[in-house]
């Protein structure tokens, strides 16, 4: 308790609460959002028939700066492809760009490096987009929903809103990918979005398994940016420009602020 005492004082916090924590287990302190220190955990526990009762020793690792993190974000499509259609007639592409730029300034904000792909207008193909950031620590592809062409065709855009998160379980860094998503969308319900469940739905072209309701993660394996990136990988759908309300909004620079926020609150905190 001596250590976490000294790390307090050095980080300028005035409280720290310790959780339950398992061997080699870290945590991370933030005093603000460039001084970060890193604490190891060594357990030893006595098991009752009830509870697990932890008793923990804990070192600070000299207060040192944690290393900031290399991020890369990609900007959904291209202008010569530039994905799904809004109700307005804008296309996806120039959403993606609006909200992607707004994601890669937090997170410089934040202290991290961002390497952007397809910002530039140029034509990328869907393998290479993480694969030029080899060394990279994230990849989250930002993008914004369409709807089935005969629940539009049915006069059903407005039936439709909410964001939606997907990760690939051929990536080879599955289990993080999954985490960050998770964090990702903790931080989207803490701004006010809710998850969009429609691409679940048992039909083609949708079906996607569904592995958190309540963050609205879906499983969609054969994604490319996903499957083939080196790094943990995420898919954001921001929300649905098909539904004009939701597009309107979606629109709105306090809304793309609001989002871009909660991505890189939850990029940051599954670090």
């Amino acid at each position: 308790m001596k250590a976490i005492a000294s790390t307090r004082r050095q980080s300028g916090i005035s409280k720290v609460r310790v959780p339950k924590l398992n061997k080699k287990d870290s945590i991370v302190i933030t005093a603000s959002k460039r001084q970060k220190h890193a604490v190891i955990a060594s357990r030893y526990a006595a098991w009752t028939r009830r509870a697990l009762l932890a008793s923990f020793t804990v070192a600070a690792l000299g207060a040192v700066p944690c290393e900031a993190a290399y991020i890369v974000v990609d900007t959904g499509h291209t202008p010569q492809r530039p994905g799904a259609t809004g109700a307005s007639g804008r296309v996806e592409y120039l959403y993606n760009l609006d909200l992607s730029a707004a994601v890669a300034q937090d997170l410089q904000a934040y202290g991290d490096h961002v390497a952007r792909t397809s910002a530039d207008g140029k034509e990328i193909a869907l393998q290479n987009r993480s694969t030029h950031s080899p060394g990279a620590d994230l990849f989250v592809s930002i993008h914004h929903d369409s709807l089935q062409q005969a629940w539009i065709d049915a006069g059903r855009r407005r039936d439709y809103r909410g964001y939606a998160i997907f990760v690939s379980q051929l990536n080879p860094h599955y289990e993080e990918s999954l985490r960050c998503a998770k964090a990702i969308g903790e931080q989207m319900l803490a701004a006010g979005e809710k998850p969009s469940l429609y691409h679940a739905t048992p039909i083609k072209g949708e079906n996607r398994p569904l592995l958190d309701q309540r963050l609205g993660i879906h499983r969609f394996d054969d994604l490319i940016v996903l499957k083939t990136a080196p790094m943990p990988a995420v898919l954001v759908e921001a929300g649905v420009i098909a539904n004009p309300d939701e597009e309107t909004r979606l629109r709105n620079p306090a809304t793309i602020a609001r989002i871009a926020q909660a991505i890189s609150k939850g990029i940051e905190a599954c670090r």
